[in-house]
């Protein structure tokens, strides 16, 4: 059978000197050691025969794509299904005790953290994100592709390829900034999950929906 690699490579550090979980929202550009970490993770793909490129559509993830882009001379595709997971939280302070977590009007939104309640479903997060690997992993059959994500959702992935429970603590993603969560592929069966740092070892930012 071919012997397809996906890679999943989370965005560069953000600038956000507020320190607010923002998500999905729009601005948000990479810090100038974001950028060098996208160009350090560009120089590490050199030579592994990435031969298709897709990004999430937020501005982060397109900026880290970019440096790889030029690099392999290839065109970022947009998937909307690597985006950054929903969250009632966006725009927020949401520290382990502070800001919007210590007031009792969000509480209601922490109920349930198996699925969780304050923001997209893990079910739907990992279903989405296959998807995306999958069609990432037909486009480059035999070869290899990058698709630049985010951190809740690549982490989800992990989780449910290597048949783990998605309830997790973020402080324990093994997930951080630039890192490489690669899939490998015998045909169209999973055959193995590795991660990998171009970067070194990192903050791995653990808020939810980084």
């Amino acid at each position: 059978m071919e012997t397809t690699v996906v890679h999943l490579l989370r965005h560069g550090e953000v600038d956000n000197p507020r320190g607010v979980l923002y998500g999905r929202l729009p601005g948000y550009r990479l810090s100038a050691a974001g950028e060098a970490m996208a160009r350090t993770a560009a120089e590490w793909f050199t030579g592994r025969g990435v031969t298709h490129l897709v990004s999430s559509p937020l501005e982060r993830a397109q900026q880290t794509a970019a440096p790889l882009a030029e690099r392999l001379d290839l065109p970022v595709a947009v998937d909307d299904r690597l985006i950054e997971a929903g969250n009632a939280f966006e725009g927020l302070r949401v520290g382990v005790g502070d800001g919007a977590l210590r007031s009792p009007q969000h509480w209601w939104k922490l109920r349930n953290p198996l699925r969780p309640s304050w923001g997209e479903p893990y079910v739907e997060i990992a279903a989405r994100m296959l998807a995306a690997v999958e069609a990432a992993r037909d486009a480059a059959r035999g070869s290899a592709a990058v698709c630049v994500s985010h951190q809740l959702p690549i982490w989800t992935l992990r989780l449910h390829l290597e048949g783990r429970r998605y309830a997790h603590d973020p402080r324990r993603r093994q997930c951080g900034l630039a890192s490489v969560t690669s899939v490998t592929y015998d045909g169209d069966r999973v055959t193995g999950v590795s991660y990998a740092e171009p970067v070194g070892a990192t903050d791995p930012d653990a808020v939810p929906g980084a």
